[in-house]
């Protein structure tokens, strides 16, 4: 049985979380207003054309007929998709690129430069010429979202590789365990923070590859879907024809 002092410091630490709770949820709410809200403004005062900026109403009518029809959610399938497959390519790549280069040090003297050197690029910077080697399809697209999703991960495993404490891997070799028991017990356990910080950045650095990547010939997609409304200068969903 708790006592009435347990009890009443459970009250009041889940009181505290219940305003802590409200508290955040009035911020969140409040910040999207003052958004919505200069949003509004800014079309009412005429700083900007409203045909080029649509009201809130506008934006939400046209994904209620865009989800009506099946548009909206084809061309969100079709860029999670290309992000999915890319993303896991990449962290694949880093993981395994990571691992090459920080266990073996040939390999880190042969391959770092190289891996540097394409690491400064930035991936949007790559469409033109992925296109030109992969042509228009998929291929060139998830060439570069691979790509953008693998520089950070592999960043992020090596430098941990590379910094990881030898007195470890001495003690654990001095009493008797194999390389796959010291990779599972001593080295995994820290990378995965770091691997995991390293994806969601990634991710991020993806998403936003992939609006670029699909604004040049892609006919399915959020880039494309956005090329749509800007030649067509409305929310016009696209046919069957490109299902």
């Amino acid at each position: 049985m708790k006592s009435e002092e347990q009890q009443c410091v459970e009250d009041r630490f889940k009181a505290k979380r219940r305003r802590e709770r409200i508290e955040k949820a009035g911020y969140f709410v409040t910040s999207f207003g003052i958004l919505f809200l200069v949003w509004e403004l800014t079309r009412a005062v005429g700083l900007i054309d409203p045909k080029l900026f649509p009201s809130i109403q506008a934006v939400l009518k046209a994904c209620v007929v865009g989800f009506k029809d099946g548009s909206l959610q084809m061309h969100i399938y079709a860029s999670f998709m290309r992000v999915l497959t890319s993303f896991t390519i990449g962290i694949l790549l880093a993981v395994v690129f990571g691992f090459l280069v920080g266990w073996f040090r040939v390999v880190r003297l042969f391959l770092d430069p190289v891996i540097n050197f394409f690491r400064a690029l930035p991936p949007i910077a790559l469409i033109p010429l992925m296109i030109i080697f992969f042509g228009i399809g998929e291929t060139s697209k998830l060439v570069v979202l691979s790509y953008a999703a693998f520089s950070l991960p592999w960043l992020s495993s090596t430098r941990r590789w590379v910094g990881l404490d030898p007195i470890y891997i001495r003690a654990a070799k001095t009493l008797g365990a194999g390389n796959m028991e010291i990779f599972r017990k001593i080295i995994l356990p820290q990378l995965v923070p770091h691997i995991i910080t390293a994806c969601r950045v990634s991710l991020g650095v993806c998403w936003a590859t992939l609006v670029a990547a699909e604004l040049i010939a892609a006919q399915k997609g959020i880039g494309a879907m956005m090329v749509d409304a800007q030649t067509s200068s409305r929310w016009r969903p696209w046919s069957s024809a490109y299902s």
